[in-house]
């Protein structure tokens, strides 16, 4: 008998799941749209235990170890409970862990905070996994903005399951909404907060633009960037200063070696990085930011996967084994 894990994401548009073996190479995967509303996830996640069962069964003699879970906060990660997330309405308080453990009581099933799933993904299979550096900070940047950090090689949750949450730092005493704050960092350096940010600017624009007046989003903003629009190039710099800005607390605070910023960042990296530099010079001390690279993620859109699977991997305590191998991955 061979031993696999399970991975299970769970995202605001869609959900995957996925196995793998003991080395992290995918063995299959699945994606299927995000059920909402008061109903919605009992289909989802009746769904995804359905897949799961077929991709297990697609490699004959192995058995489940452990299954991973990643999803949004607010959760009981102890308790195995997601707690209606902002990006998953009607989500509230599913019992996910115990679903997946009906499902399958052999494995053991473990839930883990997108954002810190991701930081695991990435150093260990992504970004970070050649040099493995000691202190990691990794960078949502997508519907939201949250964080998770790995600080002395180790994950780090806070007291209370909810460190990183830094979306809610406000930069400004006004500008766009984030975290329910305007001015907040999210509400300048995610999908929403860019959409925000270009209803304000195309109502001023003077100028041609290929933004819609009445629905823009954010991939909206980034491929007019491509074709060289100018409002959606003023929109991303002015992102990507609060994002360097942002960036200087953390920095100076605790003094990173690597920064890895998915999702948005890692699609429009060439309009919002020069901004970003100019404002991590102007915010960061130079002590700090001379030891620290910031680079987009590496797993692209696999990051889901691989984040679920390191949750898994993580609660099992197999992570170090398992990144020896990781240089195997596709």
């Amino acid at each position: 008998m061979s031993l696999i894990y399970l991975g299970v994401d769970i995202g605001g548009t869609t959900c995957g799941v996925c196995t793998a073996d003991e080395q992290g190479r995918l063995l299959g995967e699945t994606t299927i749209p995000t059920g909402k509303g008061e109903n919605g996830w009992e289909g989802t996640v009746s769904r995804l235990i359905g897949y799961a069962r077929e991709l297990v069964e697609a490699n004959p003699g192995a058995e489940p170890r452990a299954i991973g879970i990643s999803c949004g906060s607010p959760m009981d990660r102890e308790a195995g409970i997601i707690q209606e997330p902002a990006n998953l309405p009607g989500w509230r308080d599913v019992p996910i862990v115990s679903l997946l453990r009906d499902a399958f009581p052999q494995a053991a099933v473990h839930l883990e905070n997108d954002a810190n799933a991701g930081a695991l993904a990435e150093y260990h299979f992504g970004a970070g996994r050649h040099e493995r550096p000691s202190n990691m900070a990794f960078l949502t940047f997508g519907t939201g903005l949250g964080a998770g950090l790995v600080l002395n090689r180790q994950l780090y949750r806070g007291t209370s399951n909810y460190a990183g949450e830094i979306g809610h730092v406000r930069l400004e005493q006004d500008g766009p909404v984030g975290c329910g704050k305007a001015g907040s960092w999210e509400g300048f350096c995610s999908g929403g907060g860019i959409e925000q940010l270009a209803a304000a600017g195309r109502r001023s624009w003077q100028g041609e633009t290929c933004l819609d007046k009445d629905k823009i989003t954010a991939a909206d903003v980034g491929q007019g960037a491509l074709r060289g629009d100018e409002l959606c190039l003023e929109i991303l710099s002015t992102s990507g200063s609060y994002l360097g800005r942002g960036l200087g607390i953390l920095v100076d605070i605790l003094n990173l070696e690597l920064i890895v910023i998915g999702s948005i960042f890692a699609r429009c990296e060439e309009f919002l990085r020069p901004a970003m530099e100019a404002a991590l010079q102007q915010e960061a001390r130079r002590e700090t930011l001379e030891c620290c690279r910031v680079v987009a993620a590496a797993l692209g859109e696999e990051i889901g996967l691989y984040s679920s699977l390191c949750a898994a991997y993580h609660g099992e305590s197999t992570l170090e084994a398992t990144a020896g191998a990781s240089d195997t991955k596709a």
